[in-house]
């Protein structure tokens, strides 16, 4: 597997992000973001992105500090649309910038940028 292809998006012959494929978090994410954090990108992958946004396998959220909590930024290739979450979580200065969420057609991982390598 190629991120660098990955990363360009592309047409898939499976539904991305089925809720009933298995879903992880690398073990970078694992050590950076709290759980909280973890489960409201699936939440909003569930509930805000699916059936109304196209979505390519390859998915990006930015974690951003809105006055002193998180707000999640969904971007993806190949697309000008945006959305931003805010949540109710503090921010802190130890969080990753940026984290792709990757589905292979069997599973779903978040992981860090430095972990597609």
């Amino acid at each position: 597997m190629l991120l660098a292809s990955l990363l360009e998006g592309g047409v898939f012959m499976f539904e991305t992000f089925d809720d009933h494929r298995s879903r992880y978090a690398s073990g970078g994410i694992v050590q950076t973001l709290p759980g909280e954090l973890i489960d409201s990108i699936w939440l909003i992958i569930d509930l805000d992105l699916k059936g109304f946004i196209p979505l390519t396998n390859l998915l990006t959220f930015e974690v951003q500090n809105n006055h002193g909590r998180v707000t999640l930024l969904f971007s993806q290739a190949q697309s000008q649309i945006e959305l931003g979450v805010d949540l109710p979580y503090r921010y802190s200065d130890l969080y990753p910038q940026k984290v792709y969420v990757y589905d292979d057609g069997q599973r779903q991982t978040i992981l860090l940028p430095s972990e597609t390598r």
